[in-house]
């Protein structure tokens, strides 16, 4: 049964008050906002792992993801999105979990990817053996794939105790009327979509409505996949970045799309120790307001 119709500017008002910062790593401040269905609250900066983790065997580039999630959870780190779409990333997740001492705060968020209802129970299995995890925090239907029968899967195990939240993904824009109707349709916790200065088609209508609906946004490709820092290459950060805390690029695009009120977490990919270490940064200190947020879209816009 849909939920009963809220005005979309109040509920939108209400969650850009909803930003409170949380001791992270070193006891900094890092902001994050709540989970709607729970009040639970996780930090508006977590981590993909599309292409970056997946590095199979490779000894020297499991090492360096090792040192990347070690400066994750040390910035407090939370969300750590995977699929097993993605290669060897949820085996090479594992094994740097295991190798290091303290991961507090770890919120485990992966996908069931496969067109086939009956083979969702061990494509989680699977995973889980791979990460590790007694359970996952949070279980998305990967691209819409079969969401109708894999999200029947997915609420039996969270009934069960199993799975703690449930969702679903897009990548794609051409998906976004099925997501639409998805999130209209379902009680999802969490709904997962791209959101960068330059997609900005969910801002009309899928993140009003998750806002309206109760749901979780998990923002993908922030950085449009790296093709925002091409955008800028050459340009400095402007000086009044500063007034939000932005020191970088990176920070400024992120602090941009978390400004969002509608927005949750953003899960940006890196390969890299210092990236991350830049990219957690985006999650301390104040956040743009609307008026700054336009004004940073113009800047960019007019390079």
């Amino acid at each position: 049964m849909p939920l009963p119709r809220v005005d979309r500017r109040t509920v939108l008002a209400g969650l850009a008050a909803s930003v409170l910062p949380v001791l992270g790593g070193a006891a900094a401040a890092r902001l994050a906002r709540p989970i709607p269905s729970s009040g639970e609250r996780l930090p508006v900066i977590g981590m993909g792992s599309w292409i970056t983790f997946d590095v199979g065997d490779d000894r020297r580039e499991r090492a360096q993801r090792v040192e990347v999630l070690r400066n994750f959870f040390a910035a407090g780190g939370g969300m750590i999105d995977s699929s097993p779409m993605y290669g060897s990333s949820e085996e090479v997740i594992g094994h740097c979990l295991s190798r290091l001492a303290e991961h507090t705060g770890l919120f485990t968020a992966t996908k069931v990817w496969t067109p086939f209802e009956s083979h969702g129970a061990g494509q989680i299995e699977a995973s889980r053996r791979l990460w590790g995890a007694a359970r996952f925090d949070l279980m998305q239907v990967h691209n819409l794939l079969n969401w109708d029968g894999h999200l029947r899967t997915l609420r039996a195990r969270r009934d069960a105790g199993q799975i703690r939240y449930i969702g679903v993904t897009t990548s794609h824009g051409r998906r976004h009327e099925t997501l639409e109707k998805v999130m209209k349709s379902e009680r999802l916790d969490f709904v997962q979509l791209t959101y960068n200065m330059v997609n900005r088609a969910t801002e009309k209508r899928l993140l009003p409505l998750a806002a309206e609906r109760g749901q979780a946004v998990i923002v993908n490709r922030p950085f449009l996949r790296g093709e925002l820092f091409d955008y800028v290459e050459g340009h400095p950060l402007p000086p009044w970045a500063a007034e939000f805390g932005a020191a970088n690029w990176a920070q400024f695009f992120l602090k941009w799309v978390i400004s969002h009120p509608a927005v949750t977490c953003a899960i940006p990919a890196t390969s890299r120790p210092d990236h991350m270490r830049e990219n957690m940064g985006a999650g301390l200190g104040p956040l743009p307001d609307a008026k700054t947020r336009a004004h940073m879209l113009a800047h960019v816009e007019g390079l």
